[in-house]
């Protein structure tokens, strides 16, 4: 177990009081939400190991990606600062147990309740973007590294710091507040919310994409590559029309796919996922 002691709790009351609220629930089965879950669920299998293999979901809310795993044969410890978010999870577990994650834990990312060497893949899809300090960050980084096992995988998730103003144009977004939003977040990736308004997220920090793979190196992992996890996709405007089709949905895919390896389009995704492997 990590010896650090982390100042503060790993939520403000202002993130706390966001999750609570259930804002989040159901957030990847709505909008442009599939198109995340499908790309994440899509990234995620190219990179695990083969079951059965021993994950961290750190950061993962109602346990989700979880359940997908634990269904797909993995043994899978889900960990979230948010006790709204693991009585949810525990909730969704005991009404199909056989999708049910190993344990469901309150925890924080910077010092987790795990041995070291313990975990063969690490989920990191929340924290990086909750803790606005780079320290943090590190530390949070280094915790899922010192529960890896050598040469094992962290999947680590951010906003993108183009992500608001994307947003704000795709939906025409007429707010003289939210473009204050916006331009702080362009200036320094600190997003902050002083409106109420839940649609536009509460506090938290958006990486600009050349700085997730320092962070990541700084806590010492190999960064293979950081890739998008929407792309152009999620900018459509007629997106859930094209997703319920089967056949407009494979050519949005697709062209996320195509744009995937060019370097230039990474800002225009809202989600990016870094690939690291401990050294």
């Amino acid at each position: 177990m990590s010896g650090q002691s982390p100042k503060k709790g790993p939520l403000s009351a202002e993130q706390a009081a966001y999750y609570a609220s259930g804002e989040e629930a159901d957030r990847l089965t709505v909008g442009v939400g599939p198109l995340e879950f499908a790309r994440t669920q899509e990234i995620v299998l190219r990179y695990l190991p083969p079951t059965p293999a021993v994950i961290l979901d750190i950061g993962g809310g109602g346990g989700v990606y979880s359940r997908w795993l634990t269904g797909l044969g993995y043994d899978v410890h889900l960990i979230d600062a948010s006790p709204v978010l693991i009585d949810r999870a525990r909730r969704l577990a005991e009404k199909d147990p056989t999708r049910s994650p190993g344990n469901m834990t309150v925890g924080d990312a910077r010092q987790l309740d795990f041995p070291d060497n313990f975990a063969d893949g690490v989920l990191l899809l929340g924290p990086l973007y909750h803790l606005t300090e780079r320290a943090d960050r590190i530390m949070a980084l280094q915790e899922a590294q010192r529960v890896l096992k050598s040469g094992s995988v962290i999947i680590a998730a951010v906003i993108s710091r183009f992500a608001s103003l994307l947003d704000g144009l795709s939906r025409r977004i007429d707010d003289p507040l939210f473009d204050r939003i916006v331009e702080q977040d362009l200036h320094n990736g600190q997003h902050r919310n002083p409106t109420g308004k839940p649609e536009y997220f509460t506090t938290a920090f958006f990486h600009h994409p050349d700085e997730l793979p320092l962070e990541m190196a700084d806590a010492g992992f190999f960064c293979e590559r950081v890739l998008p996890v929407e792309g152009p996709g999620w900018l459509v405007q007629d997106f859930p029309e094209r997703w319920r089709d089967p056949q407009m949905r494979e050519r949005l895919l697709n062209a996320v796919r195509w744009t995937e390896p060019e370097p230039s389009l990474l800002g225009l995704s809202a989600h990016l996922l870094g690939i690291g492997y401990r050294r």
